[in-house]
């Protein structure tokens, strides 16, 4: 670990001692840097969960991003690393800045929150940086002022369409009702005002299974929910279910993103050797799974308040293709058994429908409220803490 230290984590302490923020407002803890002249990664250590927003791409020769509902101690500045000749964290009302002066002509690559895990009981801000090779042009101007943080991305998978109808029951088949309660949840959430909602289909047409993960990754999601109905050989059997990913599935992820010639190398890692992808990649994944296994549990109990049926041993897990981005907080919802009379009837009623998705809709309110925290895991049926 000392050598992964020395290649990844060049760590420059820089912060004054950390104070407890005033009502709901977080604090910024420090910042750290690692990297070369190449490739450079700056973290910032949050006591509390935060959203950023860039406000300056590097074109001119700076990187300013904005983190929301976080204050900053006096005299969080100093020397940076690789490309950041150095920075400054200033506040700005409801939210703080973090200010990069580059070395050399860089663009933010990546950026994304890492919540509570693995030994390390603080959020951590990344943002990595490469190198572009083109001048950097300085403006004589001050700064734009902080801009409100952008609304979390969610992304709703109506399970099957097309050619793959999925199961069928009495009077539907799987394709349809996912599709329909799909444009009824995005409904629910685009009314809160708090989301920007997309579809992977929005039409009964096919869509790959890894292309609705990828579409989602592209677009920098915050969260993927895959929508599909149940079926079982005894037309008794009813009840909603969350499925996260398995640590067989965790396993085969891995496997796959650090395949050179797999479609989801689009990660971007910034280690310059593959021992140091990986370690980065298996934290990555962790936060994912605990972040994963958090919305599954409110999702349930959402439902479960909604007097919404649920499978005995409802939160389950699986390697399920939709569930494999390492970086985006995903689920499976089988919102109840096709194959079951009664449990068709909620799939197929217009205001059984609403009432499931509005229970769904508040279940992922829920989830953007609370931070990361004790996690109830499906494989083990344990929890811990993150």
């Amino acid at each position: 670990m000392a050598a992964v230290a020395a290649v990844v984590f060049c760590v420059a302490v820089l912060a004054a001692g950390r104070g407890l923020a005033s009502g709901a407002m977080g604090e910024i803890m420090r910042v750290r840097f690692g990297g070369d002249a190449e490739r450079t990664r700056v973290v910032v250590d949050l006591d509390r969960t935060s959203r950023g927003e860039v406000l300056q791409t590097g074109a001119d020769g700076r990187v300013v991003v904005s983190l929301s509902g976080v204050t900053t101690p006096p005299g969080l500045n100093g020397r940076g690393v690789g490309l950041v000749r150095g920075y400054r964290v200033a506040g700005a009302g409801a939210s703080s800045r973090v200010e990069l002066d580059l070395a050399t002509s860089a663009e933010i690559e990546r950026r994304f929150l890492l919540p509570p895990g693995d030994g390390i009981s603080h959020y951590r801000y990344v943002i990595d940086l490469k190198a572009t090779g083109r001048a950097p042009t300085r403006p004589n101007r001050a700064p734009e002022p902080p801009r409100p943080a952008e609304r979390p991305l969610i992304y709703i998978d109506a399970g099957h369409g097309g050619r793959d109808p999925g199961a069928q029951g009495v009077h539907a088949r799987e394709s349809t009702v996912t599709l329909a309660a799909a444009q009824t949840l995005k409904q629910a959430l685009e009314r809160t005002g708090r989301y920007r909602v997309r579809m992977t289909r929005d039409s009964d047409t096919y869509v790959d299974l890894y292309r609705r993960v990828a579409i989602a990754r592209a677009a920098g999601a915050d969260l993927f929910i895959s929508l599909h109905a149940d079926a079982g050989g005894d037309p008794a059997t009813r009840g909603a279910s969350v499925y996260t990913l398995s640590e067989q599935g965790a396993g085969r992820a891995v496997r796959e993103f650090t395949s050179a010639d797999n479609w989801q190398r689009s990660l971007n890692l910034p280690g310059r050797d593959a021992s140091v992808d990986r370690i980065l990649l298996d934290m990555t994944q962790r936060a994912t799974q605990n972040r994963s296994a958090q919305l599954a549990r409110t999702l349930l109990g959402e439902l479960e308040g909604a007097d919404h049926p649920l499978l005995r041993r409802s939160h389950r897990d699986a390697g399920l293709a939709v569930l494999l981005a390492p970086d985006v907080p995903a689920v499976l919802l089988e919102m109840g058994f096709i194959t079951n009379p009664e449990d068709e009837e909620l799939l197929t009623n217009a205001r059984a429908r609403r009432r499931m998705m509005q229970a769904v809709a508040d279940g992922i309110d829920r989830y953007f409220r609370e931070p990361a925290g004790e996690v109830q895991l499906a494989s083990t049926g344990t929890t811990s803490a993150h």
